[in-house]
């Protein structure tokens, strides 16, 4: 099945099913042969209500099975309001998936740890149906969300929380066998601390928590989402560090995106010790239109994810994805300076794109997606500031899609390597010269061809050498039979 758009602002190389409402990411585990992708999903709307996990796998991260629905709440159990976010471990021939079991009877911040498992490839679950976790510990405001993962002979879970003395916090659970978890206590935890100079913080609580374990003598990363009540700011952060006993200890946190639209991540281990991450992008639009539409939320794509020597972490697009890349759709080299903008050449609606750029002052990519130039999202370069800067006030002329400007650090005195992403709604910016991404969302009105211009400063000129690809589509095969699809019957 093609996975052809049938708007213009519907990814076609970035996983979703044809409709409906997703969010996190789940479960993200290599078994036999196959990278599994699961995910928050409700198969009846367009909001965030009813949550199931959806569920495809694929041989090669290019290619795409949607199987049948994984979990969904029991009437009555102990998830009877939703299957929310978790992971899943590969235990010999069995798929054991590890979620948030919801009732709002409960507590509408507390979803304690319950098991599903597959024998079968991940084709069907069979639920516990009972809490593998029972309880939280005294003084958890809010409690949800395991990353299981294997340490040599013994399991380990992180479960995230916020705490009554205000702290957030991954707590630390230990198993030798998947079913006997002895708590050994706060993994980290830390008051709100401002994440560089952004003004967002570390949040209330932590959603979400991955841990990147060390490698190669480098340090570790404890990845989260961090979350503040009533709809505050919200970011995914890192803290890079190293493991003292049952305790994590890490230096000041770091984002691990730096745009508005990417959060909840999840981390697969793949072979030859690879670690993938996958991020959820919600909408950067108003809801009435998303329901219009009839969906909202896509998964990015996977990046391969690691820490550096001096302790950043890096993230570039997953190495199959450049079999994605169809025919040159432009190339550029020269030096723009002056008034007036020079033309680079036109782009279609998803695009593959790499910049090689060296200004002696502010210059930028503009892409325009409308033929008068008044709708184009703007790449900026401030050497002074030693900042990239991507603008999308004037990305839409539709006044429901959001704007805002995003920031990311920027090397000075060196050129700059930028490797950019476009899907119809969905932009990645990969600085590759530190690792760092940015994510964010635009909805383009312009029904006329894209094109992209290089602007400079007065008293400012741009080297620059720009190649840009056609992004070809994920091909995702008709969807096995079975009960209930994740992508839902198309449309």
């Amino acid at each position: 099945m093609s996975t052809a758009p049938r708007d213009p602002y519907r990814p076609v190389a970035h996983l979703r099913p044809p409709r409906n409402w997703i969010n996190d990411p789940n479960g993200l585990v290599f078994h036999d042969g196959h990278y599994h992708v699961f995910h928050q999903y409700n198969p009846s709307g367009v909001t965030h209500a009813n949550m199931h996990w959806g569920h495809f796998r694929s041989p090669d991260l290019l290619s795409w099975e949607p199987l049948p629905i994984a979990l969904s709440p029991t009437p009555g159990g102990v998830d009877a309001d939703g299957c929310f976010s978790g992971n899943a471990v590969s235990d010999g021939d069995r798929l054991v998936a590890f979620y948030s079991a919801n009732r709002w009877d409960r507590s509408p911040q507390h979803q304690p740890v319950t098991t599903a498992t597959s024998g079968d490839g991940g084709r069907t679950f069979a639920p516990r149906g009972q809490l593998v976790i029972p309880t939280w510990p005294e003084g958890c405001t809010m409690y949800r969300d395991p990353y299981v993962w294997r340490d040599g002979e013994r399991w380990r879970m992180l479960v995230g929380a916020a705490l009554a003395d205000g702290r957030g916090a991954a707590l630390l659970y230990e198993s030798p066998d998947l079913e006997t978890w002895t708590y050994l206590g706060p993994f980290d935890a830390r008051a709100q601390e401002p994440v560089g100079d952004s003004g967002l913080h570390t949040g209330e609580g932590w959603e979400c928590p991955q841990y990147l374990p060390p490698q190669s003598g480098r340090p570790g990363a404890l990845i989260f989402s961090a979350w503040n009540d009533h709809e505050g700011a919200r970011c995914v952060t890192a803290l890079v560090g190293e493991e003292h006993g049952h305790a994590f200890e890490a230096g000041p946190p770091a984002f691990v995106d730096h745009g508005p639209d990417c959060y909840a991540p999840a981390l697969l281990r793949a072979p030859g010790d690879r670690w993938l991450l996958w991020g959820w992008s919600p909408e950067a639009r108003e809801e009435d239109w998303a329901v219009a539409d009839g969906w909202a939320g896509v998964l990015t794509l996977p990046r391969e994810i690691s820490v550096a020597a001096d302790g950043t972490l890096h993230q570039q697009p997953a190495t199959e994805l450049l079999a994605l890349r169809g025919e040159l759709a432009l190339h550029s080299k020269g030096v723009a300076q002056g008034p007036q903008p020079v033309e680079l050449g036109g782009v279609g609606r998803a695009f593959d794109l790499t910049a090689r750029l060296e200004t002696t002052g502010a210059a930028s990519l503009r892409l325009l997606t409308d033929p008068e130039g008044s709708e184009y999202l703007d790449i900026r370069l401030d050497s002074a500031a030693g900042e990239l800067v991507v603008d999308r006030d004037h990305a839409s002329l539709d006044a429901r899609a959001h704007g805002g400007s995003y920031r990311m650090p920027c090397p000075t005195g060196q050129p700059v390597e930028l490797r950019l992403v476009v899907d119809h709604s969905l932009a990645e910016i990969f600085l590759t010269s530190t690792g760092q991404v940015l994510t964010l969302r635009f909805y383009p009105t312009g029904n006329g061809p894209w094109r992209l211009q290089a602007h400079t400063a007065p008293g400012a000129h741009l080297s620059h050498a720009v190649d840009a690809w056609e992004l070809l589509p994920l091909v995702v095969k008709e969807p096995s039979a079975g009960p209930e699809l994740p992508q839902g019957q198309p449309t």
